[in-house]
């Protein structure tokens, strides 16, 4: 399980089927079998080096993830998994990407704020509730707008400044992961264990 509040950013030294990444404070504590999520995706870690760990791509991931889109030299968005005694800064996140949707905008709003836009895949707007939690990216954001498939967040200075964010270019695909509560209750509903409220 992670939080959302991006640890570093790391470089991607290669692609494919195998994906290595050069960092630093995320290896800290890694062994080999560690859990990293890169961009949203919860890895396992592997070939731990001084300074980059590699992870193993399956086709579901290359297929569901932007992570297929990397290229040597690409910035990647990294955290450690959370500890019984971590704070719950963002929100919980478990590295399970539910599909990726298409960076529309990226708008300054002056005071290095900036305002993103992301148009949601259908099927995942009924996750997505006004002042709800959404990961791009790996980030935990919060949804400020909603209309339509498309959603809006704004990006705080630290934020823009400490993600991948500020590299991402219009049309591009960005990971997504509702909120894993939103899901829950959607299938307690269908399942007729909690009544609809009306």
């Amino acid at each position: 399980m992670f939080t959302g509040i991006i640890e570093e950013l790391g470089t991607v030294d290669a692609c494919g089927e195998r994906l290595v990444v050069k960092c630093s404070a995320v290896l800290e504590d890694a062994q080999e079998g560690s859990s990293i999520a890169v961009n949203g995706v919860c890895l396992t870690a592997l070939d731990l080096t001084a300074d980059s760990f590699a992870a193993d791509l399956a086709p579901e991931t290359l297929a569901r993830t932007n992570l297929g889109d990397l290229r040597v030299g690409s910035r990647v968005n990294l955290e450690r998994p959370v500890t019984p005694a971590t704070r719950l800064s963002g929100h919980i996140v478990q590295g399970h990407v539910d599909g990726t949707g298409e960076l529309i905008a990226l708008d300054e709003l002056g005071d290095s704020n900036w305002w993103l836009k992301v148009k949601v895949p259908a099927g995942l707007d009924r996750y997505l509730v006004h002042k709800g939690s959404i990961a791009i990216d790996g980030i935990s954001l919060t949804i400020a707008t909603l209309e339509g498939e498309v959603l809006g967040v704004t990006i705080i200075p630290h934020t823009y400044a400490n993600t991948t964010l500020g590299s991402r270019h219009l049309g591009e695909r960005v990971n997504l992961e509702v909120d894993v509560l939103a899901k829950h209750v959607e299938k307690l509903i269908q399942s007729g264990a909690i009544s609809r409220v009306t």
